[in-house]
C-alpha cells in the first residue's frame, strides 16, 4: 500500500499558533486511516487590512443606554425647569424646540454617524480630513477638564448620601459646630429676605459640607479635607472598575445608572404631587408667557441649553458611536436618545416644582424666592425640602442616590471621550488600555484635590466657568465646518447611505451645510459678547484668577490652529501641495498624486 502526502496549502494567516484536529476515517484490514487538518485557534477578528477588529458593544441596548445616560445629567434636573419657569414657562418651549430640531438633532445625528463610519475616537476619526484633527484634541482636553470638577459634583453627592443615613438629617437644625450667628431656621421668614440670614441646609452645605468659611479666597485653598476626598476616591473607583475593560463592561454598569434616575424621579414626583402646594409650583413651572419670547435673552438661553444639553462636541458620542457595528442605523439611534434627553428634562421640572411649591406653601413665601438653579437646587433647597417629610432620611438617600447615579454615567462617558480618543489615536496604548486608564483617573483624582479644600469651591467654580463654555461651541464649530464643507455633505451623506442603506434628506444636509454652522457661530458670538467675569456669592474672583481661566479655555482651542500649522509643516512639496494632502480624506491621497482634489473644485463647494 502506497501512502502520498499531499503539501500544505499555503494560508492567508501563516503567523500564530495551529490546532491540530485529527479525525479518524475507518478502520481496514487492521490499519486504522485518518485524517489530520491544521486548524487556526478562533482568534480575535481582523479586518483587511490585518488589523484587530473593533471591539463592540454587547447589545444594542448597552449602546443607547450609554449616550442617555451620558447625556441625562445633573443639568437636566437642576437647570432646564428653572430657565422654563424663569423664561415664560411652556412658552420657552418654542424656542427650545426650535433649536433642537434645527440645531440639537442635526449635529446629534452627525457625531453618532461620523463616529460609527470612522470607528475611531474624536482624534482618530479626522483622518477624512487631517488638517482638522486639532478639533478632535479640542474636544478630548475639554472632556478631561470637565472631569476635574465633574467627579466633585458626584462626591458632594455621595457625601450627602452617608450623611442621610441618620435618624434626623444634619441640615435641619441650626444648632450644630459649623452654623454661624447667621443661621435662621425656616420658622423666620426673614431667612430669605435678609441678605445676612441663612439656612440651615445653605449652612450645611457651604460650612459643613465645603468648609468654605476657612477660606479667604481662591489664593487661600488650604488642604484637601478628608472626607471629600475620600469620597472622590470612591467615585474614581466606581469610575475605573466601570471603564477599565472597555464597553464591555460600561455597558453593564449603565442598565443601572441610566435607569435609576427614571425610577427614583417617578417616586418623587408621585411623593411630590402628594404635597400640598405642588400643584401650584407645578402651574407655575407650565404657565405661558409669550410675551417672553420677544425677549432675545430668553432664545439665548434656550439655544444654549441645547448645545449643553445634549452633550454634542465633547466626543463622548463619537467615541460612544465607534463601538457600534458598522449597519447600525445611526439616524434611528439620533431621534430616540435625544429626544429621551429632551424629555427627562421637561419631566424632571414637574418634581423640582412640585417640591418647590411645596416648599412656597409651607413656609408662606412667593415661589421665586425659593425656585434656583445649579449647586443650589439640589444640594440646599431640595434637600430642606425632603427634611420636612415624615420619613425624611429615607427620601434623602433615595435623592442622592438618583444624583449619584445621574452623575457617574456622565463622568463614565466624559472619561471615555478621552481614554478612546488618546487610545486610538496613539495605539501603543492599546495593549495597555487598563494601566492608561488607571493613568487617567488617577491624574483626574489628584486635579481634583484642589476642588475639596476649603477654598476648593473657588477653584470648582472658575474650572466650571471656562472649561467648557465658549471653547465646547468652538469645538463643535470647527467639527460642523470640516465635515460639511471640507470633507462634504455629499460624501458624508455617501458613508450614512453606506452604513445604514438610506441616505440623509434635504433637511439634514441642510442643516449640516448652512444652518447649524451659522447656528453654532452665532453662539460663540454671543458666548463672546456676553462674556462676565465668575463670581461665587458676593466673591469676586482676582484678575490673575480669569487669566488662568481664560488660558484653561485657550489651551483646548489652540488645538486646532496649532495642529492644522504642525500638518501643513510636516508635509512634502509647496504649500498648494500640502494643503490638498491635509484637506483630502487620507484614503485618497493617491488622488491627489495624479492631481485630482475635489476641494479645488467649485463642485465640491456648491453641492448639498
Amino acid at each position: 500500500m502506497s501512502s502520498v502526502v499531499a503539501p500544505e496549502k499555503p494560508t492567508s494567516n501563516t503567523m500564530g499558533p495551529k490546532e491540530v484536529e485529527l479525525i479518524l476515517v475507518k478502520e481496514q484490514n487492521g490499519v486504522q486511516f485518518t485524517s489530520t487538518t491544521l486548524v487556526a485557534p478562533t482568534p480575535t477578528q481582523t479586518n483587511p487590512s490585518g488589523e484587530e477588529e473593533r471591539e463592540t458593544w454587547g447589545k444594542k441596548i448597552d449602546f443607547l443606554l450609554s449616550v442617555i445616560g451620558f447625556a441625562v445629567d445633573l443639568a437636566n434636573v437642576w437647570r432646564f425647569p428653572y430657565l422654563c419657569y424663569k423664561n415664560g414657562g411652556g412658552a420657552f418651549l418654542v424656542p427650545y424646540m426650535f433649536f433642537m430640531v434645527i440645531a440639537g438633532m442635526p449635529l446629534f445625528y452627525m457625531e453618532l454617524a461620523l463616529g460609527q463610519y470612522n470607528r475611531e475616537g474624536a482624534a482618530g476619526v479626522w483622518k477624512i480630513c487631517p488638517i482638522f484633527k486639532g478639533v478632535g484634541f479640542t474636544v478630548i482636553l475639554i472632556s478631561l477638564y470637565v472631569g476635574f470638577y465633574y467627579n466633585v459634583i458626584i462626591s458632594w453627592a455621595l457625601f450627602y448620601l452617608f450623611s442621610s443615613f441618620t435618624s434626623e438629617l444634619p441640615w435641619v437644625h441650626c444648632n450644630n459646630t459649623w452654623n454661624s450667628p447667621n443661621c435662621s431656621d425656616w420658622a423666620d421668614n426673614s431667612s430669605f429676605s435678609d441678605i445676612y440670614k441663612a439656612t440651615p441646609a445653605q449652612e450645611y452645605f457651604e460650612r459643613g459640607v465645603l468648609h468654605i468659611q476657612d477660606s479667604n479666597g481662591i489664593d487661600d485653598l488650604g488642604r484637601p479635607r478628608w472626607q471629600l476626598t475620600s469620597c472622590l476616591g470612591v467615585v474614581i473607583v466606581l469610575l475605573y472598575f466601570s471603564l477599565w475593560k472597555g464597553v464591555k463592561t460600561s455597558g453593564k454598569v449603565v442598565w443601572i445608572t441610566a435607569t435609576m434616575p427614571y425610577v427614583v424621579l417617578t417616586v418623587l414626583l408621585i411623593r411630590g404631587v402628594t404635597l400640598p402646594g405642588a400643584i401650584d409650583g407645578i402651574k407655575a413651572y407650565l404657565s405661558v408667557d409669550f410675551l417672553k419670547l420677544c425677549d432675545a435673552k430668553v432664545w439665548i438661553e434656550a439655544a444654549t441649553q441645547i448645545c449643553f444639553s445634549l452633550g454634542v462636541g465633547f466626543g463622548v458620542l463619537i467615541a460612544f458611536s465607534s463601538y457600534n457595528k458598522f449597519s447600525n442605523n445611526c439616524y434611528r439611534d439620533a431621534i430616540i436618545t435625544s429626544s429621551i434627553n429632551s424629555l427627562t428634562s421637561f419631566f424632571s421640572g414637574f418634581v423640582v416644582f412640585s417640591f418647590l411649591g411645596y416648599m412656597s406653601h409651607k413656609h408662606n413665601v412667593a415661589l421665586d424666592k425659593v425656585a434656583r438653579d445649579g449647586a443650589g437646587l439640589v444640594f440646599v433647597i431640595y434637600p430642606e425640602a425632603i427634611a420636612t417629610l415624615p420619613g425624611s432620611s429615607v427620601w434623602a438617600v433615595i435623592f442622592f442616590i438618583m444624583l449619584l447615579t445621574l452623575g457617574i454615567d456622565s463622568a463614565m462617558g466624559g472619561m471615555e471621550s478621552v481614554i478612546t480618543g488618546l487610545v486610538d489615536e496613539f495605539k501603543c496604548l492599546h495593549k495597555h488600555r487598563e494601566l492608561f486608564t488607571l493613568f487617567i483617573v488617577v491624574s483626574t483624582f489628584l486635579i481634583s484635590l484642589f476642588c475639596v479644600t476649603n477654598g476648593g469651591m473657588y477653584v470648582f467654580t472658575l474650572l466650571d466657568h471656562f472649561a467648557a463654555g465658549t471653547s465646547i461651541l468652538f469645538g463643535v464649530l470647527i467639527e460642523a465646518i470640516g465635515i460639511s464643507w471640507f470633507y462634504g455633505v455629499d460624501r458624508f451623506s455617501d458613508d450614512i447611505e453606506e452604513m445604514i442603506g438610506q441616505r440623509p434628506g434635504i433637511y439634514w444636509r441642510l442643516c449640516w451645510k448652512f444652518v447649524s454652522p451659522c447656528f453654532l457661530l452665532f453662539m460663540v458670538v454671543v458666548s463672546f459678547a456676553t462674556f462676565n467675569p465668575p463670581n461665587y456669592g458676593t466673591y469676586t474672583f482676582p484678575p490673575w484668577a480669569n487669566m488662568v481661566g481664560w488660558c484653561l479655555a485657550i489651551s483646548s482651542m489652540s488645538m486646532v490652529p496649532l495642529y492644522a500649522i504642525y500638518k501643513l509643516c510636516i508635509l512634502p512639496g509647496r504649500f498648494c501641495d500640502r494643503l490638498a494632502y491635509a484637506i483630502t480624506p487620507e484614503t485618497e491621497h493617491h488622488l491627489v498624486d495624479n492631481g485630482e482634489v475635489r476641494q479645488f473644485t467649485l463642485h465640491h463647494w456648491l453641492v448639498v
